[in-house]
């Protein structure tokens, strides 16, 4: 299918791009509910595709990355965060270029379970992600713009 093509070639540049421009958007949701960016930043672009999941797909999907973040990249990223203020920028940036390949190493388990998903669902994907967190997609169309 050529769309998993694609996922390899353009998703996280795009991704990426998308991200810098909504990056304060991002983070909020990050923080305030614990939103996964790199899912959030998915669902735009699948729904940028025409490409809809299943809705039962996001929540396994989620599940699933959910697991693997909590034993390694969450607890990386509050240990980044507690010695911000005890390292030297250089060894604080050091920091953040493991959490950044981290991220990567999420992203490629990502576009793992994605190819096995069932996919041909009739909703948004931001939709029925946002849902997952209880949240309002009408809330944040700017996003998904």
């Amino acid at each position: 299918m050529t769309y998993l093509n694609q996922f390899d070639i353009s998703l996280w540049q795009a991704c990426d791009t998308f991200y810098l421009k909504h990056q304060t958007q991002c983070l909020q949701l990050q923080d305030e509910h614990e939103v996964n960016i790199n899912l959030l930043l998915l669902s735009i672009w699948l729904d940028k595709q025409t490409y809809r999941l299943q809705d039962q797909a996001w929540s396994q999907l989620k599940q699933e990355i959910q697991h693997w973040e909590e034993r390694v990249l969450l607890p990386y990223r509050k240990l980044r965060k507690l010695s911000k203020n005890s390292l030297a920028d250089s060894e604080y940036q050091q920091m953040l270029d493991v959490e950044l390949m981290l991220e990567r190493k999420s992203q490629a388990l990502i576009l793992h379970k994605l190819r096995l998903l069932p996919h041909e669902g009739t909703r948004s994907n931001f939709e029925v992600f946002l849902e997952l967190y209880q949240l309002d997609s009408s809330n944040y169309l700017e996003l998904a713009a």
